[in-house]
């Protein structure tokens, strides 16, 4: 794909949007990275936002999610004001493009517009560079996650 295609971020309302960012995530994390496939799907799934990055052409190109409230405050810290970002995954052909830090912004505008006060994720160590320079700082030790090397990381929503 060459740089000049046009893509769109918008929050997955549908079902057929929703298919599209299963599908990027499974090109993603597993087929690329060799995430298990029954563990990369959840029952957070269901209740999260999820936004999608869709080419001009109706190309899906990536995908996140935003997990909230106080079922997922374990995630969290324990905290229901902060969210979780989650399940990042850009197409291979999208990298390098702007489309992964635009979806992170768009999840966080969704934290914010539900008055969430921060966002936690799980970074995989090779990104954490990616996630400082979206204004994201690491914490606590390195742990695995899915036999990959993860940290966890926080912004503060404050405007």
């Amino acid at each position: 794909m060459s740089g000049t295609h046009a893509y769109v971020i918008r929050v997955a309302e549908d079902p057929a949007d929703r298919e599209a960012c299963f599908a990027v995530r499974k090109e993603v994390f597993v087929g690329e990275q060799g995430v298990p496939e029954d563990i990369e799907y959840d029952a957070h799934d269901a209740g999260a936002v999820h936004v999608l990055a869709v080419r001009e052409d109706g190309v899906p190109l990536g995908t996140g999610r935003l997990l909230y409230g106080p079922e997922v405050a374990a995630k969290t810290g324990g905290d229901p004001s902060v969210g979780s970002l989650g399940r990042l995954a850009v197409a291979k052909e999208a990298r390098g493009l702007g489309v992964g830090a635009a979806l992170v912004r768009a999840i966080e505008d969704a934290a914010h517009a539900r008055g969430l006060a921060a966002v936690d994720l799980h970074a995989q160590t090779h990104a954490l560079g990616f996630y400082e320079r979206l204004g994201y700082e690491a914490y606590g030790p390195e742990f695995p996650d899915a036999g990959i090397p993860h940290r966890a990381m926080r912004r503060s929503l404050q405007r």
